[in-house]
C-alpha cells in the first residue's frame, strides 16, 4: 500500500482503481513465467496509451506552433513519443523499480531496458486514461514530458534576440526596431563590426561582431536586457 502510495505520488495520480495501475506494470515475461495467477500484461494498455499519448502530443504543437507546418509538426511529435523520450521520462518516475518481470527478464537488465520503460510509460498513460479519463491523462502527459518538450522545441526554435526585441518592440511602441552601423574596424579578412539598435527614437543598446548580423543580435540582446530588466 505504501508502496503504490509513493509511486502515485511520483505519478501525480491517485487512482480511484489501483487494478489499472498494476496492470500496466506486468510484463509479459511475469506472465509467461506465473499462468497460475492468471494476470494480464501491459501489453493492452500500450496500445490504449500510445494512442492517447499520440493525441495529447500532436494537439499540444498544434496548439502551439500555430505558424508551422505539418512536416515539422510531425517531427517534433516523432521525437517526443520515440522510444528514447519516453524511457527517458520513465527513468524520471522510476517505474523500471515498479515493473513486475519474469526472473530471466529482470536479471538480465529487464529494469533498464529502454523498450520496457518506454512501453510501460504508454501503459500507465492508458491506465490513467481508463481511471480518470482523457483529462488526467492529458495532464499526466504534459507534466511528465515537459522537459522533454521543452527541450526539443527549444532545439527546433532556438532563441532570436532580434525576433523578440521585435515582439516586444511593435507591442510596447507600435514600432519595428532600426539597426544602424556605427562602426567597422580591421582588415578586411577580419572585420568587426558595431551596430547600435534604436527603438522609439531611443538607442537601447550596442553590439560588436564579426558580421554585421551577429552585431545586430548582439545589439538586440542588449536591448532586450534593458527593455526585460525590472526597474
Amino acid at each position: 500500500m505504501a508502496r503504490r502510495s509513493a509511486l502515485e505520488g511520483r505519478l501525480g495520480v491517485k487512482f480511484k482503481n489501483p487494478a489499472f495501475l498494476r496492470q500496466a506494470l506486468v510484463h509479459s515475461s511475469y506472465v509467461n513465467e506465473n499462468p497460475e495467477l492468471e494476470p494480464e500484461s501491459n501489453e493492452r494498455l500500450e496500445f490504449l496509451g500510445d494512442a492517447v499519448l499520440g493525441l495529447v502530443v500532436a494537439d499540444d504543437l498544434y496548439a502551439g506552433f500555430p505558424d508551422q507546418d505539418e512536416g515539422k509538426l510531425t517531427e517534433l511529435r516523432a521525437h517526443l513519443v520515440r522510444r528514447d523520450t519516453l524511457a527517458k521520462a520513465a527513468r524520471r518516475l522510476q517505474l523500471g523499480e515498479e515493473l513486475l518481470l519474469g526472473r530471466g527478464e529482470d536479471a538480465g537488465g529487464g529494469r533498464s531496458r529502454p523498450t520496457n520503460l518506454a512501453h510501460a510509460y504508454e501503459a500507465v498513460v492508458g491506465a490513467i486514461f481508463l481511471d480518470g479519463g482523457f483529462a488526467g491523462a492529458r495532464a499526466f502527459v504534459q507534466r511528465s514530458l515537459k522537459p522533454d518538450f521543452d527541450a526539443i522545441t527549444e532545439r527546433a526554435f532556438p532563441f532570436d534576440p532580434k525576433s523578440r526585441l521585435q515582439e516586444i518592440s511593435q507591442s510596447r511602441y507600435q514600432t519595428t526596431p532600426a539597426y544602424r552601423l556605427v562602426g567597422a574596424s580591421g582588415p578586411d579578412h577580419a572585420r568587426r563590426y558595431t551596430v547600435e539598435v534604436v527603438v522609439d527614437g531611443h538607442a537601447l543598446g550596442s553590439g560588436e561582431g564579426s558580421s554585421k548580423q551577429q552585431a545586430e543580435k548582439e545589439a538586440a540582446r542588449r536591448a532586450l536586457e534593458h527593455l526585460e530588466t525590472p526597474a
